[in-house]
């Protein structure tokens, strides 16, 4: 007979529903805080709900997500082949900046041309600097995690760098790159943006970020370099074992990864940001990719759901001072999901107690009903025993 599972049981196993529960915890804390402050929590989640389901609303939303969405997969690919790569804001700003200069230096090339070429720059960019990283790791054993958290500072200064550089610096008072043409934007055309009443960055890139997301599924499931790359993840020794080049996987794994990560940079220029001022701060889109990885379970579909959901509360917190809340709200619901997916191995360790007694007890049980099934005829020197002794005797 099928047993019902505890809650607790099925929170452990349906990953699903744990992500979930982190998102109702989220919003619960956050409405906590606006009590707190003394401000209406259905005026501030109302106006939050609102600002994300006009038609308006949802294009901002895409236009917001798309770079989530890229550097979310970044950090999902990564993490199912066993690296951490907190590295993906860096190839973010170094795939952004490679797209911009190709978009300046080559500006009267035809649109065709010049948008794949960007694209190509800002990949090649990225999986460069995650290239470097992984020969750090691979040949001299260097952390990834600090050589990464380094080499963000690095092409953070360097973006910098190149930003004031002549021929690529605005002419004007503005501390910032040049704008980009129409021959290097991703817009979709003004007729189309005023016809369907869109976000004035209406753009085409989350075509691209599906695209990328669909390949990279079809590159970890379907491939034999994606087996490879999840058995050097699972178990590198093993791996190695069998014949995987391990330090060849990472290196692989860390380009595509930074590739995809510098990728989501031109998409955010060319759709969004159109030209790239001197930061006085990083930006965090890398960082908010770690986020959208947790919370899609690194897997590139749900890093596409995880990327609108971060896309829609970034969206819609700025929209929140209209009713007197604060915009960090979004902070701290963002924070608090992430806190509770990160401790989902306490429910973990408390489905699998509970399956690990419930077991126990079965076994238990099974033991005692077929100890009582045991025909007392088969007992030493029973029945059969003197039946035997009968017949001889005849």
């Amino acid at each position: 007979m099928k047993k019902k599972r505890s809650v607790i049981e099925i929170i452990s196993t349906v990953r699903f529903l744990h992500i979930l529960l982190a998102i109702i915890l989220g919003f619960a804390v956050g409405a906590l805080f606006l009590t707190v402050m003394g401000i209406s929590v259905g005026d501030a989640y109302g106006k939050l709900l609102d600002s994300v389901t006009t038609v308006k609303g949802i294009s901002y939303v895409i236009v917001y997500a798309t770079p989530y969405v890229m550097t979310g997969l970044s950090v999902a690919f990564s993490f199912k082949t066993g690296v951490f790569n907190i590295g993906a804001e860096g190839q973010f700003v170094v795939g952004s900046m490679a797209a911009a200069v190709t978009g300046i230096l080559l500006k009267a090339l035809p649109k065709p041309v010049l948008i794949p070429l960007c694209f190509i720059a800002a990949m090649a960019a990225g999986a460069l600097w995650g290239i470097i990283v992984g020969i750090l790791k691979t040949k001299w054993g260097i952390n990834e995690v600090l050589a990464m958290i380094m080499f963000n500072w690095i092409a953070f200064y360097l973006s910098n760098y190149i930003a004031g550089l002549p021929g690529i610096k605005n002419t004007g008072t503005a501390e910032a790159t040049q704008s980009l043409t129409e021959n290097a934007r991703t817009l979709l055309s003004k007729e189309t943006i005023s016809r369907l009443g869109l976000a004035p960055t209406a753009n085409w890139g989350i075509l691209v970020a599906v695209a990328a997301m669909i390949l990279v599924w079809f590159i970890i499931e379907k491939t034999t370099l994606g087996y490879e790359l999840k058995a050097v993840g699972s178990n590198r020794f093993a791996a190695e074992y069998g014949g995987i080049g391990v330090n060849r996987s990472i290196l692989t794994a860390l380009a595509i990864s930074g590739a995809l990560a510098g990728l989501g940079g031109a998409l955010h220029l060319m759709g969004m940001g159109n030209r790239i001022s001197i930061f006085s701060a990083q930006e965090g889109f890398g960082f908010g990719g770690i986020v959208v990885a947790l919370i899609g379970c690194s897997n590139p579909f749900g890093a596409l759901a995880a990327g609108l959901f971060y896309g829609a509360l970034t969206y819609g917190g700025s929209k929140l001072n209209l009713v007197g809340a604060p915009t960090q709200l979004t902070s701290v619901i963002i924070g608090t999901v992430v806190f509770f997916i990160a401790i989902s191995v306490i429910f973990e360790r408390l489905g699998g107690g509970i399956r690990a007694r419930r077991n126990a007890a079965a076994r238990e049980d099974k033991q005692k009903r077929e100890a009582q099934k045991t025909p007392p005829e088969a007992a030493p020197g029973g029945a059969p025993d003197q039946e035997k002794k009968e017949g001889e005797a005849k």
